[in-house]
């Protein structure tokens, strides 16, 4: 009994500077737990208040030395908000969604949109080339990635995917095509008149050979003479000439372009779309003069032939070329003060057609 009474006086009075250095502690708490109060609401002038990451690693820190009874007199927050805070701490901590996965980073979608975009428009590129183009306009990425973006749309990354169509391929050879084709003229008294039409396919130029009633190998031959001289020094760009099977077309009429290194292309039988561009002109000459007159002869029809010939290259746009007629270079300036100049109109084939110029 002496020794459990010891005790417990020895105990009482080792606790007595301990309450004392605690009361001093709390103090100094409470102290610090005002002042950054009132830092908090100097921050923030307009309630409710929002504590930021610091200042509650802040106040929870200083939480265990304020006695839970003077809470609701010094501390501005509750136990609960405190416990709510450690909740979402604890949560943020093991939340996985929001971090970066593991290994490389997706493609953005525009690199995907361009790979598909380069795929499309050059059929002969396999992945790897397209790997370079992009290399080039500064995307670095992998040739793998490439091949894997290809096959997930399914196209084939190998280098060929598809031929070039027909007009794909007129497109890339028009500098150096012509194409020909005969165009049949009804006279005013039922009888048939033939001409030849040459078309230059890059600059849409027309060439409107002499007028026959009757056709013939010899006079074909003559009419592609009379071309290669109009052509000159042109002749040397061209590669290509299309033409169909007609029997008036024979080796003679051929030699003549075959001598300045032209190859003949014939088209399929009963293919007119194989020479779509010529079929396209000889539409316009039917639509837009040989509806609109009567040719009364072999005169009539090569005069009538020879304006509009010169209509069509030197005024007639062509939306091929940006609206500009055929023996045009560049686009003419544009007009500043349009409204107060007069435009003129010059009636072309009587009146069949129209062309227009500002007065000088």
């Amino acid at each position: 009994m002496i020794v459990s009474l010891l005790y417990k006086v020895t105990r009482r009075l080792l606790s007595v500077p301990t309450v004392l250095l605690r009361r001093e502690t709390t103090k100094d708490a409470e102290l610090l737990v005002l002042r950054h109060e009132n830092a908090v609401l100097r921050r923030q002038l307009r309630p409710p208040l929002r504590y930021e990451p610091a200042d509650r690693l802040w106040l929870s820190a200083l939480s265990s030395l304020i006695p839970r009874r003077r809470w609701a007199q010094v501390f501005p927050v509750t136990p609960g908000t405190l416990m709510s805070w450690h909740r979402k701490l604890v949560a943020r901590r093991w939340d996985y969604s929001e971090r970066r996965r593991p290994g490389r980073p997706p493609t953005r979608p525009a690199i995907k949109k361009l790979v598909l975009r380069l795929a499309r428009e050059n059929s002969r590129w396999g992945h790897r080339r397209i790997q370079g183009e992009l290399a080039r306009l500064g995307h670095p990425i992998a040739a793998s990635t490439v091949w894997e973006i290809l096959h997930a749309a399914g196209i084939d990354p190998a280098p060929r995917r598809s031929g070039p169509t027909w007009r794909e391929f007129l497109s890339a050879q028009a500098n150096g095509v012509i194409a020909c084709d005969f165009l049949s003229i009804d006279t005013s008294g039922l009888q048939r008149l033939y001409t030849l039409v040459f078309l230059e396919h890059h600059t849409r130029r027309l060439h409107i050979t002499g007028v026959t009633a009757h056709p013939t190998a010899t006079w074909a031959t003559q009419q592609a003479r009379n071309v290669a001289d109009d052509l000159g020094a042109r002749m040397d760009s061209l590669r290509f000439l299309i033409r169909d099977r007609d029997s008036k077309y024979t080796d003679t009429f051929d030699a003549v372009f075959q001598a300045e290194d032209i190859e003949i292309i014939k088209t399929p039988v009963r293919a007119p779309r194989a020479n779509a561009h010529c079929e396209r002109v000889i539409g316009s000459l039917r639509r837009e003069v040989l509806d609109h007159v009567l040719i009364l002869g072999e005169a009539h029809a090569r005069r009538i032939l020879t304006e509009y010939q010169r209509h069509y290259n030197e005024h007639r746009p062509h939306r091929a070329r940006n609206q500009l007629p055929p023996e045009a270079e560049e686009q003419p300036l544009p007009v500043q003060d349009s409204p107060t100049r007069h435009v003129l109109r010059t009636r072309v084939l009587g009146g069949v057609t129209s062309e227009y110029r500002y007065a000088a």
